[in-house]
């Protein structure tokens, strides 16, 4: 018997050390690409899977050969890790929420708190093992799991550096204050009944314009299959390298599966009425779990490649293989929020409205200042564009390297114009990407450029390192972002206003999707992708927003405050239009926060 224990130990630990091995290989291959080692992948599933049954099969003699429960939690976290990693290759739900499954049973089984070591290499595995699981439950919506493990991470945080003083624990001190500095600029952790930022069926396909949108055919139909999202603002909300902004974009830009109205709390596994205590040694992982929380019926999630301050050769490297990849007839949406130049960063405060009185004398010499940085729309459409032009003004994304490095023109961007490219661009220094229009090199792109800076009836509300951009809040939550703008206080005990004023928004934007797909005066560039559900839904909230914020400034502020797109969307759908106007004006005084803005018909 002893011999036959041994051979099982010798065993595991050579499939262990097989299985580490392939780990190492794929662990830091780039998330972008779609045939970036993709069988080494199928490998180093295999063999962790070989590993996780060999250690099922054998769980008895591997305990009494001094097998740790530990090891078993760190295998399973290899696996969730494999299992995350595909998800943000490849956008698939699944691989999130198989890579949700193998952490949520780390957890209930106590793998790693259970055994109570004073070892500090396993206390560290644990503590990267939170930091992982709370990545997951963040991008999952299990807000009740995240609050349950950032206490548990912050319990692990004061129990190390209680027992291992000489050690220094700085560095995740920080992973809990961002964590919780994530969760309170969250909307989805203060008001449980706020609808999910994924696009879904019940809530963003409206049955009035669905016919339209079905009969709707352009001369070219485009595909949406691929994304790129980049954020980077000094100091501003972000949990690793995921940051709020490009949190509500990557949510924005994938399907709500209907399994996702299971149970949101962290319920205890019960048998019998009895609850199970899964500190021992048995218990296999549940997968059926994965059917009932994924939704077959629903098409594919955009591919996203998400990128946390890149250098600009970077950002070029990862557009240059989407481009080189994309299948034909298909659009790339490019994501890049960042800001100006640097010396741009927190160099005005921004403006709060209070009414017809809001033009002074600094706000006139910061409009005239920036009239002169950036030429306006027609100067770049109508006139003559040098190559000064394309390389005058520039986002900034982070201070790697020298100056150039991290420094983002419009030229930059020019020659993958080649492909269809849907450009949402989020910046203090966005409108000087209007000389990309007509300057294309293949393909007309789809311009949505945000205001110069934002604006709020409470300028403490405009801090972006707090509440992440405005521009982008509307464009992925719409009615939160205007509540936020006119300082509307949300909260789950105005569940029917806030309800009432949903359907405000549902019959507004139904109206203006049909009118979208009447309109003989739409540009082919929109035409061609408004069969999509994301990027039709971008359109429409950017409509809205531009109509908000329009009427929110005074008509001599509108450059610096309102969006801008290219080419234009039909008059018909212009902020002044009565139907977009009379729509914002109802929501306005549905919300009784009509006195701040400036409608023509009041």
């Amino acid at each position: 018997m002893a011999e036959e224990g041994d051979v099982v130990s010798k065993t595991f630990r050579a499939l262990v050390e097989r299985a580490d091995r392939k780990f190492a290989r794929v662990r830091d291959f780039p998330s972008y690409g779609r045939a970036q080692g993709q069988h080494y992948f199928q490998k180093v599933f295999k063999a962790y899977m070989r590993l996780w049954k060999y250690q099922q099969e054998h769980r008895t003699e591997l305990v009494k050969a001094g097998l740790n429960r530990w090891e078993i939690g760190e295998i399973a976290g290899r696996i969730g890790q494999l299992y995350f990693g595909q998800y943000t290759r490849t956008s698939e739900a699944r691989f999130l929420v198989e890579a949700y499954v193998f952490y949520e049973a780390i957890l209930k089984r106590r793998y790693f708190e259970g055994c109570k070591v004073k070892d500090l290499g396993v206390r560290f595995k644990e503590l990267r093992f939170y930091a992982r699981f709370l990545l997951v439950s963040l991008i999952l919506n299990r807000t009740q799991t995240v609050k349950v493990v950032v206490e548990k991470l912050k319990a692990l945080v004061d129990d190390c550096n209680a027992n291992f003083r000489e050690t220094n624990f700085k560095e995740w001190k920080l992973v809990v204050q961002e964590i919780v500095r994530f969760m309170n600029a969250d909307a989805t952790f203060t008001i449980a009944s706020a609808r999910p930022f994924r696009y879904s069926a019940i809530f963003d396909c409206h049955p009035n314009s669905v016919q339209y949108v079905a009969r709707f055919h352009a001369k070219k139909v485009l595909k949406f299959r691929d994304a790129i999202l980049m954020s980077y603002h000094r100091n501003e909300v972000k949990f690793a390298e995921l940051t709020l902004d490009a949190y509500r974009m990557l949510q924005c830009l994938e399907w709500e599966s209907s399994g996702s109205f299971y149970p949101k709390h962290l319920a205890e596994t019960k048998e019998n009425g009895v609850v199970v205590d899964y500190s021992g040694t048995s218990g296999l992982i549940d997968m059926k779990l994965v059917a009932d929380m994924t939704d077959p019926t629903l098409p594919p999630n955009p591919r996203k490649a998400i990128l946390y301050r890149p250098s600009v050769t970077h950002l070029i490297a990862v557009m240059a293989t989407i481009c080189e990849e994309l299948p034909p007839e298909s659009v790339i949406l490019v994501y890049l929020s960042a800001s100006g130049k640097p010396s741009h960063i927190n160099a005005s405060p921004v403006e709060s409205s209070g009414g017809p009185k809001r033009t002074t004398k600094n706000k006139l010499t910061s409009h005239n200042s920036l009239e002169q940085n950036f030429s306006s729309p027609e100067s770049h459409i109508n006139g003559k564009k040098g190559s000064s032009d394309y390389y005058d003004d520039y986002l900034w994304l982070g201070s790697k390297g020298n100056g150039g490095s991290s420094n983002l023109y419009p030229g930059d961007i020019i020659p993958f114009t080649r492909r269809p490219l849907f450009l949402v661009i989020d910046s203090d220094s966005s409108h000087a990407f209007k000389v990309l229009h007509g300057a294309e090199r293949g393909e007309k792109a789809a311009l949505l450029l945000s205001p110069f800076r934002p604006m709020f009836k409470d300028p403490f509300s405009a801090d972006i390192t707090q509440n992440g951009s405005q521009f982008t809040f509307f464009l992925t939550a719409p009615l939160q972002a205007f509540c936020q703008m006119t300082g509307f206080a949300l909260s789950d005990s105005d569940i029917e206003v806030l309800s009432n004023a949903e359907n405000i928004l549902s019959t507004a934007f139904s109206k203006w999707e049909v009118i979208l797909c009447k309109s003989p005066s739409l540009d082919l560039v929109w035409a061609q992708v408004l069969s999509d559900p994301f990027l039709r839904r971008l359109i429409i909230r950017f409509i809205f927003c531009r109509a908000v914020l329009s009427a929110f400034c005074s008509s001599e502020e509108s450059e610096q405050y309102v969006p801008v797109c290219l080419p234009q969307l039909p008059n018909s759908l212009s902020p002044k239009a009565e139907v977009v106007q009379s729509s914002v004006s109802q929501l306005a005084n549905h919300l009784n926060v009509a006195d701040g803005f400036h409608f023509d018909n009041t």
